[in-house]
């Protein structure tokens, strides 16, 4: 058979039109500006690729020198490159989304309204006598989410999206994880953004841009409500052809809402892809751009670029510590038909210490028939104290270890765990409340971290989950053995050192562990290593506190791991 991943639109010598400031009415009277990008093809029509955000249109990005796409004038954080796009007959569309970069009105980042302008903008685009009325979405974190909302309200002339690394549930994805104010990363790109506007160029001519009491809403809703779902996914909703592109370092904002929405959104086709690396250097990879153009080839243009006959899942398979892609794999499913799944119990074996090398316990094969517990400190106390009204109780020097940790045997031979997981874990407190931040660590023979790259570029481990004891209530309809679904939508308080059983949530992973490599299981009542800057609130319920970790017996704490034979 022929191979068609070859068949896609080449590069013509097209004379590149760039409009500025293009006023794209809204149905309520409101004008968005959005620069177009587009070919000169005489007559010929072009199908577009749209994006929306509070990035500032305008606001040049300078990539790194390693990138594989080199800088022009034309660049922008998080999207495509018209320099690359227009060439091969596609116009890229960038919208300032309402209260944001030149658009007026008032801002209300990631929300429904902002969809809604999507859809006005998407459909305006199509009609333009240069459009052939063909839209598609890409982009992403941002530019990724945004997709999931709009696509949810089915615009007729967008034909396939592809959120890349792209958040999709705001509560359980962004806002809350476990039901944990995720404050680090949330605080500092609201500051970020509005200083962006404010005391950059742009106030200049939109002075009141940026204007929203967006963290005030997100911890006013500290429990899922209608106010979330309104601007999260409508799975259901989502019939237009997708593919959701992960990354494995996204566990902290994006990889959730990238694997659960290839399992839930109504779409007839969709796709899954996992990678690695930071948020941008993939998107702008030859490899990536090719995904991308034969995806956008087959749905806007109608070319056979043999897309949809590959397997709908590609993984890039983490063996551990490169610093480069790893190779990828494809698959026919998600969770993969062929998983293990895999319980390693808690052994508790002595008392915890402060030492960040010590290990607890063991991760054993079968239950421990003897009951045992850990208690240690929920406070984490820091240089300026535990939990006092300054910031400084957050931020003021270093805490130490906290926590207890757990570690397997080294591995016998080379072990693939590869989807989502689940700490299924028996716990009290002297709290009405407890914290659970759950971190695995690939381990080498010489007893340090491997470490991976992180969507920053920071040294990352293997993955993280996380929930606030009160919140473990489920929700038995989306819950499955291995992803629970929590409900957000009541607290369950503990009594003074009563026992509770909490399924945690840990964010789908891929990693061989290699002969001689351990599993490290850390279980703390704050932020452990590798979570910077996706940071959480460590609320006043933790002062003074003790929380216990029980295990063996009649309480059967495990972690239950997605191993993969070899095929």
């Amino acid at each position: 058979m022929a191979d068609k991943s070859a068949n896609v639109s080449k590069p013509r010598d097209y004379k590149l039109i760039v409009e500025k400031d293009v006023r794209i009415p809204m149905r309520d009277g409101t004008i968005l500006y959005a620069d177009v990008f587009r070919p000169d093809g005489g007559a010929e029509r072009f199908p577009a690729i749209m994006n929306i955000s509070v990035y500032q249109k305008d606001k040049l990005w300078i990539p790194p020198d390693d990138l594989e796409e080199k800088p022009n004038p034309y660049m922008a954080w998080e999207t495509v490159n018209p320099m690359w796009w227009c060439p091969r007959g596609y116009a890229c569309v960038r919208v300032d989304a309402r209260g944001a970069g030149k658009s007026p009105g008032q801002s209300e980042p990631s929300s429904y309204q902002e969809a809604v302008d999507f859809y006005d903008a998407i459909e305006w685009i199509a009609k333009r006598p240069w459009c052939s009325g063909s839209i598609g979405t890409l982009g992403i974190s941002y530019h990724a989410s945004s997709q999931w909302r709009v696509a949810g309200l089915q615009p007729p002339s967008l034909k396939a999206i592809m959120p890349w690394e792209g958040r999709a549930d705001q509560y359980r994805d962004q806002a809350y994880h476990g039901g944990i104010f995720a404050a680090g990363f949330i605080s500092n790109w609201h500051t970020t953004a509005t200083a962006h506007h404010l005391l950059g160029r742009t106030r200049s001519y939109n002075p009141d841009a940026f204007n929203n009491n967006l963290l005030w809403h997100y911890m006013r809703n500290d429990l899922d409500s209608e106010f979330w779902r309104q601007c999260s996914a409508r799975w259901d909703k989502i019939t237009v052809p997708t593919w959701s592109v992960g990354n494995w370092g996204g566990f902290s904002l994006h990889l959730r809402g990238n694997t659960e929405g290839y399992l839930n959104a109504a779409a007839k086709h969709k796709k899954l892809r996992v990678h690695t690396g930071t948020h941008f250097h993939p998107f702008h990879s030859e490899e990536g751009r090719m995904d991308q153009l034969r995806w956008f080839d087959y749905w806007l243009k109608g070319i056979g670029t043999g897309i949809l006959d590959e397997p709908p899942v590609k993984l890039e398979i983490r063996t551990g510590g490169s610093q480069k892609p790893y190779p990828f794999r494809f698959e026919n499913e998600w969770p993969l038909a062929r998983t293990q799944w895999t319980r390693m119990y808690l052994k508790i074996e002595r008392e915890p210490s402060s030492d960040e090398h010590a290990v607890e316990g063991r991760l054993v094969s079968a239950l421990p028939t003897a009951a045992g517990k850990l208690t240690y400190s929920a406070g984490g106390a820091t240089r300026a104290g535990v939990a006092s009204a300054s910031s400084l109780a957050t931020t003021h020097g270093g805490s130490g270890r906290t926590g207890v940790s757990f570690e397997s045997a080294p591995m016998a031979e080379a072990t693939e765990i590869t989807g989502p997981l689940m700490l299924n874990l028996w716990v009290s407190s002297t709290s009405e409340d407890m914290d659970i931040f759950v971190t695995l660590r690939n381990i080498g023979p010489d007893g340090s971290d491997v470490w991976e790259v992180g969507q920053h570029g920071q040294p990352i481990p293997v993955t993280k989950g996380t929930l606030r004891a009160s919140h473990r209530k489920l929700d038995s309809e989306r819950s499955l053995p291995y992803r629970p679904y929590h409900a957000h939508n009541e607290r369950w308080w503990l009594a003074p050192n009563e026992p509770v059983e909490c399924q945690v949530e840990i964010w789908p992973t891929c990693m061989v562990f290699k002969k001689g490599h351990k599993l490290r299981l850390d279980i703390q009542p704050r932020d452990g290593v590798g979570s910077a800057p996706y940071t959480h609130y460590h609320a006043d319920y933790n002062a003074g506190a003790e929380n216990t970790i029980h295990s063996g017996g009649d309480k059967a704490s495990y972690l239950l791991l997605p191993v993969i034979p070899p095929k």
